[in-house]
């Protein structure tokens, strides 16, 4: 939390400004400003200054022990990296996903769908509804998630309850709530007791129940102030996700598909093993982040964004019906048939909150999840692709072995990388409409926080981190001299540097 604001002078009467770290999102980085002779933003880089290296650590390790060492990237989507693992050496043993049993497939979805459900009640209710319900520039000392229990007990006691629920569904499945084990090459460890689906079906409509109101919650929201949530930080893009053969929004399993600005499609129902031959990532010397593009449309025109936006925008229909009408009447809130309000990504993130509760009740009353046939096995290859939809988008994982089945060679692309030029997109935005020519101040430099933040990124997942480093605001004048420099400390305290 912002404490107090100072400023001080350098000898050469230059202000320095530094927010160290940024607020309310996972990982640490720095935002760097360039003006230009007359003090206005030309350019606005998000730095990621984190070491980048978990692809080197696992490289000499057996192959079955990466679904447990890669979830340790990251203690807030652990499953995903769970199961984009589980889903790679499953290739190994030979086993491609359609071949899986079916019952370890749903036991799969069954922990996929918890895990967003937690991830997407964390955001919205603890960390980004404090800007959201009391406004960009309210008082720091209540926009945070106790100024949100004091003002909007119920609320918060929604957000809370959700994530425990999606939570229990990790437990139930994996035997933990963070970090558990549940994928093993070819299948899963364990089939779900009665017990365990009776005990998750007991609160599974009051769940459903809530996160129907959250969407309804955020639309207010939006709609309450049309145009200017219409506009904040939005930037035209391609997008990029799984989708059901049959076009249906997808999070386990499915084929690539991208469209670009207007929602003509660039691919579609790409193997997402051939990922190579359409995404190719670049290095800049500036952040230890790439920078992922569509090789067919170049390094300068072919990036896009990925996650909820991404996907309701990508799919055709949503499975479920409650999140379908809720998909429905949110594209007919916006004119393009590709919504670009970056402040969208939290309308749709709890139109997905709302089918992964739906999906989780469609799963417990299916008694083929309760089946015992979870394991099965095929002839040894030597290289996999696991791909899933995180809550923060796709999330690629390639994995090669030798002839002693240890990894030779790993890839990553998460999904807050793949979001990476967005968010700098968006921080330039925001930059140039609410800081040109202003003196600097908490609730301004806040918006740059609130851009950011609406991609709910995951910034130790995105470079691997190991360590903290801060998250800077500089800005830079045409000379390339440092002009201000914004420092917030670990405890939330501001101060000049």
């Amino acid at each position: 939390m912002y404490e107090h604001l100072e400023t001080a002078e350098h000898p050469d009467k230059l202000k320095r400004v530094v927010i160290d770290p940024v607020s309310r999102v996972e990982g640490h980085g720095k935002v760097t400003l360039l003006l230009d002779e007359n003090d206005q933003v030309k350019q606005a880089r998000l730095h990621i200054v984190e070491f980048r290296g978990f692809e080197r650590f696992i490289q000499g390790r057996p192959y079955w022990e990466l679904p447990v060492l890669v979830q340790r990237l990251c203690g807030i989507c652990p499953v995903s990296h769970h199961l984009a693992a589980g889903k790679a050496i499953d290739q190994l043993v030979g086993v491609d996903p359609e071949n899986l049993p079916i019952a370890a497939t749903q036991l799969r979805k069954l922990l996929h769908f918890g895990q967003v459900l937690q991830s997407h009640a964390l955001h919205f209710f603890h960390l980004a509804s404090p800007d959201l319900l009391f406004g960009f520039d309210s008082d720091i000392a209540k926009r945070n998630i106790i100024g949100v229990i004091g003002a909007h007990p119920d609320i918060a006691l929604q957000g809370v309850k959700l994530r425990k629920y999606g939570q229990e569904v990790i437990r139930v499945v994996s035997g933990k709530r963070v970090h558990g084990t549940a994928a093993i090459p070819g299948g899963m460890n364990k089939p779900l007791s009665k017990t365990d689906r009776d005990y998750l079906l007991t609160d599974i409509d009051q769940i459903i129940a809530w996160t129907a109101s959250a969407v309804e919650l955020v639309k207010q929201m939006h709609c309450s102030n049309r145009s200017f949530y219409d506009e904040f930080a939005s930037i035209p893009s391609h997008y990029m996700g799984l989708i059901q053969t049959n076009g249906a929004l997808e999070l386990y399993h499915g084929g690539l598909r991208a469209k670009d600005t207007e929602g003509a499609v660039i691919f579609d129902h790409v193997d997402y093993c051939k990922y190579n031959d359409y995404i190719h990532e670049q290095v800049k010397s500036w952040t230890y982040m790439k920078f992922p593009y569509l090789l067919s449309l170049g390094k300068e025109n072919g990036w896009y964004r990925v996650g909820p936006l991404a996907r309701v925008n990508n799919c055709d229909f949503i499975d479920t019906p409650l999140a379908e009408a809720a998909r429905v009447d949110f594209k007919q809130h916006f004119e393009n048939p590709q919504v670009h309000s970056t402040l969208a990504f939290h309308w749709a993130r709890m139109i997905e909150a709302l089918h992964c509760a739906e999906s989780i009740k469609r799963l417990l009353n299916d008694p083929v999840t309760l089946s015992t046939d979870l394991v099965t096995q095929g002839e040894k290859r030597f290289e996999g692709v696991g791909v899933i939809e995180a809550p923060r988008g796709t999330l690629f994982h390639h994995y090669q072995i030798d002839e002693n089945d240890i990894v030779t060679r790993a890839n990553l692309i998460v999904s807050t990388t793949s979001n990476n030029t967005a968010m700098n997109e968006s921080v330039r935005q925001v930059a140039a409409t609410y800081l040109n020519g202003r003196e600097l101040n908490e609730a301004l430099l806040n918006n740059l926080e609130v851009a950011i933040r609406a991609y709910d990124p995951c910034l130790s997942c995105a470079t691997h981190a190991m360590g903290k480093m801060p998250l800077a605001v500089e800005l830079v004048d045409y000379d390339g001299k440092l002009v201000d420099r914004l420092v917030k400390s670990s405890s939330g305290h501001i101060a000049a540097a």
